[in-house]
């Protein structure tokens, strides 16, 4: 990895992103106040602050594009101009930055587009849709090391989806119950296992003990099969601690540690990409301070960006037909963005393996499927497999029917009539 940092000489390419906003003040007021706040100036004139200064390192204002007037504002606190009596107006605004501001280093970035812009009074909606880094970038970070290709060849599965699935309940269970259930999972069928976000090293479950009681029955079964699950345990601490972790998965043979991507934050990530040789699975726990109002915080378009370049190789993208309030249009976009390149580089592909969770079943599977157009994805299921009604063994084979007919065009409910746990699985949950 050869980071730059901001100041060194021979950079170049600007930062762009591309904002909603909502605000009284004249859109080019608004719009200067934003380039003002994320770079050289403040709320008054300074004298270090030269025309030369504003020339170089100042953002960009590169476009502004009205939307709408709306009735009343969306968030409150903001301000209004004196004398002000126009309704808000809605408009999308396009800003660049010089990279010699930030060099190629993401926590300066995150704190460039991301930062008290959206404090500012003039305000009532402010929301990152998109995020386009230089060139530079790609030579500073390595991207995800095994992504799509090396996912599939640590589990052995070709030509479809990858079946997964949490480890429910997901705090209270010890190592050996852990190791148990691990059991009855791999003997099912699964492809992959993952600690839930909640599951990191607790005194009732101590990570070295539970990755060792569950690594034993992986490599068990692997010694059976000749195909070892991907199980993405939970190293989501403090730095050392997560090193230590790594250490023992790879010492161990695991293929894969998990990361909660809003805990451990981009450094974090970051070092466990330099330090790692396993695949990194990032959650995204709390994804919804960011994205649950549609006036505030930034688009997963933007988000899944920086830990693609931190070296996140899959990324969750949540599941259609959803348990929480994200909408289907979402999801799918979600996901798109993941397989979407950033960057043309021969030979390294940056693009990442969405995961699908929550609420999932093989009553989703074809259509998820269908709308991604592809099979590069990690389905995970958690009741859509182990409340079967005829067992774990019966969910998981439920999933590999609903994606077969899915692959060959035959509607579920067609393939059904001669896949019984398909049957029982769309009685189950449809």
């Amino acid at each position: 990895m050869n980071i730059i940092p901001a100041g060194k000489p021979a950079l170049s390419g600007r930062l762009r992103a591309t904002y909603l906003i909502e605000t009284r003040y004249p859109l080019e007021v608004a719009a200067a106040a934003m380039a003002g706040e994320q770079s050289s100036g403040t709320f008054r004139a300074i004298p270090g602050e030269t025309p030369e200064l504003l020339r170089r390192f100042g953002a960009r204002v590169e476009f502004i594009s009205d939307v709408a007037e709306v009735d009343s504002e969306a968030l409150p606190f903001s301000r209004s101009p004196k004398d002000a009596t126009v309704r808000p107006r809605r408009a999308k605004v396009g800003l660049s930055w010089n990279i010699e501001n930030t060099g190629t280093v993401l926590a300066s970035v995150w704190s460039t587009v991301l930062g008290n812009l959206f404090e500012l009074h003039h305000f009532s909606a402010m929301r990152l849709l998109d995020l386009t880094f230089p060139d530079a970038f790609a030579d500073a970070y390595p991207g995800p090391a095994f992504a799509v290709e090396g996912t599939r060849r640590l589990t052995s599965v070709e030509g479809r989806p990858l079946i997964g699935t949490i480890v429910k309940p997901s705090v209270g269970l010890s190592p050996q119950e852990t190791a148990a259930l691990a059991d009855t999972l791999i003997a099912a069928g699964l492809d992959f296992i993952k600690d839930d976000e909640l599951m990191g090293d607790p005194p009732h479950s101590p990570f070295e003990h539970r990755f060792e009681a569950v690594m034993a029955v992986i490599d068990r079964h692997a010694d059976r099969t000749g195909r070892k699950v991907m199980y993405a345990a939970n190293i989501s601490g403090d730095i050392d601690a997560m090193r230590r972790q790594l250490d023992l998965i790879e010492r161990r043979g695991g293929t894969c540690a998990m990361l909660v991507l809003n805990s451990v934050g981009l450094s974090a990530v970051i070092e466990m990409r330099r330090h790692s040789a396993v695949a990194l699975h990032g959650h995204r726990a709390g994804w919804g301070l960011f994205s649950r109002s549609p006036d505030l915080g930034m688009s997963y378009l933007a988000y899944q960006k920086f830990w693609r370049l931190a070296g996140i190789d899959h990324m969750h993208v949540n599941g259609l037909s959803n348990k929480f309030c994200e909408p289907d249009e979402s999801v799918m976009a979600s996901a798109h963005g993941c397989l979407t390149p950033m960057f043309e580089r021969a030979g390294r592909p940056d693009t990442v393996m969405p995961v699908f969770s929550s609420g999932q079943s093989a009553v989703q599977a074809a259509e998820t499927y269908t709308r991604l157009g592809s099979d590069d994805f990690i389905y995970c299921c958690g009741g859509g497999i182990m409340a079967h009604p005829g067992g774990p063994a019966a969910g998981v084979r439920s999933l590999h029917d609903a994606f077969e007919a899915a692959a060959a065009g035959i509607p579920a409910r067609d393939y059904a009539a001669t896949h019984p746990e398909l049957e029982a699985a769309l009685q189950a949950f449809g």
